[in-house]
């Protein structure tokens, strides 16, 4: 299988348990990897024969301005519902980081992943 990447989809999100948190945009950060095969995309250099991960950035963009949760966790599986399910990936591993969310700590966040790479 072969993976096709995002790194640092950088993201404004209200995302939070805290009050201040509820009435603040904060930025994170989203790292996608998805398994996938590349061969017939390789000899059509066609995008339809391909992940668009244009597409696929645009899909996460809309997905963090819509919600509101207040887990990383909700918002992190939601993602991958979507991503999958939409996309037809079999495999993916997201992480969604909270720069500076923790005093001392360059970012803090979750990495799951879901499904069969094979």
């Amino acid at each position: 299988m072969d993976t096709i990447f995002v790194r640092d989809l950088s993201l404004d999100a209200v995302i939070g348990v805290f009050g201040w948190e509820r009435q603040v945009r904060q930025r994170i950060s989203i790292d996608l990897e998805m398994g996938t095969d590349i061969t017939s995309a390789a000899s059509t250099d066609s995008l339809a024969d391909t992940l668009d991960y244009k597409a696929i950035s645009n899909r996460i963009r809309t997905l963090v301005a819509e919600t509101q949760p207040q887990l990383v966790e909700t918002l992190i599986e939601l993602i991958a519902q979507t991503i999958m399910q939409e996309f037809n990936v079999p495999w993916l591993r997201i992480t969604i980081s909270k720069p500076g969310a923790v005093r001392g700590s360059a970012a803090v966040g979750v990495t799951i992943e879901r499904g069969v790479k094979s």
